[in-house]
């Protein structure tokens, strides 16, 4: 059965960020995911998740000037000071919360840049980040440029021939299938390629899902959200599924989805 992980920055926005984690317990989750942790003392999330008996399974490296409007400095030139610290800090991090895997953003490509600049950068970069922390799953998303217009890293077959390249075996693809749809449609094979065949088998370290096009709960919409974890599971990923969207209305009110795999307590 498909195990699912609560988005904690876009899910339960009528708690503040901390008292989140109760929430989402309280609903049926056993795990947890949020973009960054970084405004909060690593012990004081930690306690959370222990008093709540959650898993913290992915988090955002450090995206650069998010006031600026800066999403990830993996491929961007002339930053890589700026990039290996906040990699530091995203390690630290996963390793006081015991969570497996970091989502390092590729980041906006700069105007006037060629491409192939910005992917040479982008490999050197995830490559170094890989081998600093081999115990830890490190992670590319392709994300639509509908939402982030510029993004650097926008389809499947990209981002897997980036992870290809690297060869390092503790780098993954995150498949955000709202992104996806938007950018390329054909999700059940998609799944079935990357998640079945042998050449991309493995390479998968993490999905996610939201509703198709307001990116609300996945129980409306143009995605069939029901098949798709059917498949899923009979594609034998045995990882948790981030449910990263914005509720319609009150968080725990528009959970009608997640009641056949919530978790049970005694």
């Amino acid at each position: 059965m498909p195990r699912f992980a609560a988005n904690l920055s876009m899910m339960y926005g009528e708690h503040g960020f901390l008292e989140r984690f109760a929430a989402a317990a309280a609903d049926g989750f056993d795990a947890v995911e949020y973009l960054f942790p970084y405004e909060h003392p690593a012990g004081e999330i930690a306690a959370r998740l222990a008093a709540h008996g959650l898993q913290q399974v992915l988090f955002n490296a450090p995206p650069g000037d998010r006031a600026k409007g800066e999403r990830g400095l993996a491929c961007l030139p002339g930053r890589e000071d700026e990039f290996r610290c906040g990699i530091a800090l995203a390690v630290e991090y996963a390793q006081a919360l015991g969570c497996p895997r970091v989502h390092v953003m590729a980041g906006l490509a700069p105007p006037g840049v060629e491409r192939a600049a910005l992917r040479a950068t982008y490999v050197e970069r995830l490559a170094w980040a890989a081998a600093q922390a081999p115990a830890l799953q490190f992670l590319i998303e392709p994300i639509n440029t509908r939402d982030i217009p510029g993004f650097f890293l926008n389809r499947q077959d990209e981002a897997h021939a980036v992870v290809a390249e690297v060869g390092a075996p503790n780098l993954k693809v995150q498949m955000d299938l709202y992104h996806c749809q938007i950018v390329e449609g054909d999700l059940a094979m998609k799944l079935r390629h990357y998640l079945q065949n042998p050449l991309g088998k493995g390479r998968v370290g993490h999905l996610q899902i939201a509703g198709v096009p307001e990116r609300h709960e996945p129980d409306r919409g143009e995605v069939n959200y029901s098949y798709l974890f059917a498949l899923i599971d009979e594609l034998g990923y045995a990882g948790h599924i981030g449910a990263e969207y914005r509720p319609r209305a009150g968080t725990s009110a528009g959970l009608g989805w997640f009641q056949p795999y919530r978790r049970q307590t005694p």
